[in-house]
């Protein structure tokens, strides 16, 4: 990558070629500090944006006004992350929360943990978890094929980036706080890593962790310019309301 000097450890391991996969770099127990390392490892990676706010706060020169932006990132295959940041305008704002939410990914487990279905892939949940975040708590549990996704609009969109196709939700607390729902979504699918399951059980729920097609990236591959070139302020048109909400915060 011409562009790219990795400052981290874990940049300069990924960019000498010696972890290739993103399940590597997340055993590897090292800080993912840098989001080119996820735009080589990942550069199928999707993103989507969950809630746009104006925060208002007041200073002896006047008003100050930022934009508060949730973004959820996944490649729908295993990984999924979720990123908060602010700033004076939509657009860096954005690009500023895909960033970390690149640095927050995490690994799903992910299989037919619904004894109504045996399919026998990996379309759900292994088990029950649940996740919290601040009042909210999200209970995610398994559904057999052809179900879908029966939950709300947040938590279906962090469970979309993650390859979840078919599961239950049930959600309890002030759900109408989008950041607390993602977040809480997004630490429900945490969970399924911290469970140890045995062979026996892996077997039998056919439980994967990551991707099932793992993408290896080979040495010298640069994808971080082509993903900027992809990243241009349309993404703010995508979004409701959201220049009109920039708009009020200049006046």
């Amino acid at each position: 990558m011409a562009d790219w000097i990795p400052r981290t450890r874990l940049g300069k391991m990924v960019a000498e070629g010696k972890i290739t996969t993103m399940s590597d770099a997340l055993k590897s127990r090292l800080p993912v500090r840098e989001p080119e390392i996820i735009d080589i490892l990942l550069p199928e990676l999707a993103d989507e944006v969950l809630d746009v706010n104006m925060v208002q706060r007041m200073t002896d020169s006047g008003r100050r006004v930022k934009f508060a932006i949730t973004v959820v990132v996944g490649n729908k295959d295993g990984f999924v992350g979720i990123g908060r940041a602010k700033g004076k305008e939509v657009g860096p704002a954005i690009r500023k929360a895909i960033d970390v939410a690149k640095t927050n990914l995490i690994e799903v487990k992910r299989g037919c943990g619904s004894w109504e279905c045996g399919c026998a892939t990996p379309h759900s949940l292994p088990f029950e978890v649940i996740g919290k975040s601040g009042s909210v708590e999200v209970t995610l549990r398994p559904a057999p094929r052809g179900t879908g996704l029966a939950v709300g609009d947040i938590a279906k969109s962090v469970l979309q980036m993650a390859g979840i196709s078919d599961a239950w939700g049930m959600t309890g607390g002030h759900s109408k706080t989008t950041t607390n729902y993602s977040l809480a979504a997004f630490d429900a699918l945490r969970k399924t890593m911290l469970v140890k399951v045995t062979d026996n059980q892996r077997d039998r729920l056919k439980i994967v962790s990551g991707s099932i097609a793992i993408h290896v990236a080979p040495a010298g591959e640069s994808s971080v310019e082509q993903m900027e070139d992809e990243k241009p302020e349309a993404v703010v048109e995508d979004i409701p309301n959201a220049k009109e909400l920039e708009k009020e915060g200049g006046e």
